[in-house]
């Protein structure tokens, strides 16, 4: 194997190929291999718990500090996905919140040509941002080496950010720059490449954990109910009433 490529990026081989498989061994396949990143997750707790506690302390100390989430493709799109839900399940300002993705918006719903390799860009939109040694930098990337995440997170490090770095590549360039480094070495894909997969699972699960705690701990969770919640439709107006009535029992 050539030792430039991520693991990420080859074939899964302890199964025939999933065009060779009936449609339920194929799922049986799938269901076992997602379950697979849950294992490789908790195999970093001890990287997560450390981000957890570091992102709390550096939140709770600086009142102005921004978390910011970073990647490119499936994994500035995970990076999203959790980010955007930070503020109506836990009230979390919008403006200390704030996502850089290669290609921006666009590359949201479309692939942007070129974007993940576009280290100009990347240093532009840091300069852009004013990123300061108070953020908080989150940065994502599969195969630990897409050039504009580690652009970004390099130039955020050289800023006194504290970055966190995620890679599902053990020996990824992103580990660098991360003043804190996550590894979810989920290995080969059973679509090979496809870190939509795996690897994302693996992504969203480690957000969710790191999120979910950061919030917690910072007092938007009691009593196992979202306390802080911004109710946006009729559906958690209800939610919100019942949490209130729960809590003040």
């Amino acid at each position: 194997m050539d030792n430039n490529i991520s693991k990420t990026e080859l074939l899964y081989t302890k199964s025939k190929p999933l065009d060779h498989l009936t449609i339920f061994d194929g799922i049986m396949l799938m269901i076992e291999q997602q379950a697979q990143a849950v294992t490789d997750v908790k195999k970093a707790h001890k990287q997560i718990e450390n981000a957890i506690n570091k992102i709390v302390k550096q939140l709770t100390v600086n009142q102005n500090s921004r978390l910011i989430y970073v990647g490119a493709g499936t994994s500035g799109r995970i990076g999203v996905q959790d980010g955007v839900e930070l503020f109506p399940t836990f009230n979390w300002p919008e403006e200390r919140l704030d996502f850089i993705i290669a290609g921006g918006k666009k590359a949201l719903l479309n692939a942007v040509e070129n974007a993940e390799d576009n280290i100009y860009n990347a240093k532009k939109i840091v300069n852009d941002k004013t990123i300061n040694s108070k953020d908080i930098i989150i940065g994502l990337a599969a195969s630990g080496n897409t050039p504009f995440t580690c652009k970004v997170l390099e130039e955020c490090f050289n800023r006194g950010a504290l970055t966190i770095a995620i890679s599902n590549n053990p020996k990824g360039k992103l580990l660098n720059y991360g003043k804190i480094k996550i590894t979810l070495d989920t290995k080969e894909e059973i679509i090979a490449g496809s870190t939509r997969l795996k690897a994302g699972t693996a992504q969203k699960i480690c957000l969710n954990i790191i999120s979910s705690m950061v919030m917690t701990k910072l007092g938007r969770v009691r009593n196992g109910y979202m306390n802080a919640m911004v109710p946006t439709n009729r559906k958690l107006r209800k939610r919100q009433e019942f949490i209130q009535n729960k809590l003040l029992k």
